[in-house]
């Protein structure tokens, strides 16, 4: 079931301020259009009144006055419509940008939170692996086991550290990828393997094939296919495998990742590769994540001439692939 997620009280107070505010605003322009329509027919009555009553028999000066009262009317009209359409304008540019700064406000927030809890929790297994090491005399087997444990949470604790650093680049600019001749299928072969021992209970398999250069850098590809397995094995229901593929096609090389979770629906596709964004499903936000991963997976994508998209599969689940150019020049 999903939960109804409320909005923060400041946001709801600001929306009632800014509503009543633009009600205010459009009443008091209705009022002073109307208040300017009685005085103008009020000035037309007077100078009708005002006609010598040799003159009443003669359609021209009654037929002028009308006119002109008429055309103040047609102008008070077109200027309160044309101020109007200006309020509203600036109200809707207002009213986004508020939206806007307040969703970014929140998703850092959420950003800040799970990266405190994503830091702590490998920082505490490596120190409690640590101590124990320390304190108590073990087996060999023991030390080597909680040795590799504390290497994982390491490796885990990098690559965070790696994702933020990397986003604040690719926002800032100063990030320009490196184009050397790499293998893509070692690549991929690599982080399939890291993510298997890292992940013992998720099974991935892979089929790739073996003559795969492109150019690029592989320590941004690395991450690239890091984040696209461990978005999957995230996602999926337990027991079901992940799928990774490595194919020649047309137009160059695909790599594909695929998962059999609750997939991603059509409408939120196109946002699951911005910044700090998470579907609203209670599936996601029940998962641990500071919605950096896939925003990484397109800027690296894009920084190595790439595109990479995501669609539903017809049995389930959701599949990443991203489509790099045969000759890619920096």
């Amino acid at each position: 079931m999903i939960s109804l997620i409320h909005r923060p009280v400041k946001r709801n107070i600001l929306s009632i301020i800014f509503w009543a505010l633009l009600f205010y605003m459009i009443l008091a322009l209705a009022y002073w259009f109307f208040a300017l329509e009685k005085q103008n027919r009020l000035i037309e009555e007077i100078r009708l009144q005002q006609i010598p009553a040799t003159s009443q028999n003669h359609p021209a000066p009654l037929q002028e006055i009308q006119r002109y009262a008429d055309r103040k009317t047609i102008q008070y009209m077109a200027e309160g419509l044309t101020f109007l359409a200006f309020i509203l304008v600036g109200a809707v540019f207002v009213f986004r940008a508020t939206r806007r700064q307040f969703r970014l406000s929140e998703q850092q927030q959420n950003l800040m939170m799970a990266i405190s809890h994503e830091l702590k929790t490998p920082i505490a297994i490596t120190q409690l692996n640590l101590e124990t090491l320390q304190k108590r005399t073990i087996d060999s087997a023991t030390q080597q086991k909680l040795l590799n444990n504390s290497l994982v949470e390491t490796n885990r604790l990098n690559t965070l550290c790696s994702n933020i650093l990397l986003a604040s680049q690719f926002d800032s600019g100063m990030y320009r990828a490196t184009a050397l001749p790499v293998n893509l299928s070692a690549i991929l072969q690599q982080s399939v393997e890291e993510n298997q021992a890292r992940f013992t209970s998720s099974l991935i398999l892979l089929r790739a094939d073996a003559d795969s250069t492109i150019l690029g850098e592989k320590w941004l590809l690395l991450i690239l296919m890091n984040n696209l397995i461990e978005n999957a094995i995230k996602y999926s229901i337990d027991g079901k495998p992940i799928e990774v593929a490595l194919q020649w096609l047309t137009d160059g090389w695909e790599v594909s990742v695929s998962d059999q979770g609750p997939g991603i629906a059509e409408g939120e596709q196109r946002n699951v590769f911005k910044k700090f964004y998470r579907t609203g499903s209670e599936w996601t936000r029940q998962k641990k994540g500071t919605g950096l991963g896939l925003y990484l997976c397109k800027k690296i994508a894009e920084s190595h001439g790439a595109s990479i998209t995501v669609t539903n599969q017809v049995t389930g689940g959701s599949r990443f692939a991203v489509l790099f150019p045969p000759i890619y020049a920096s």
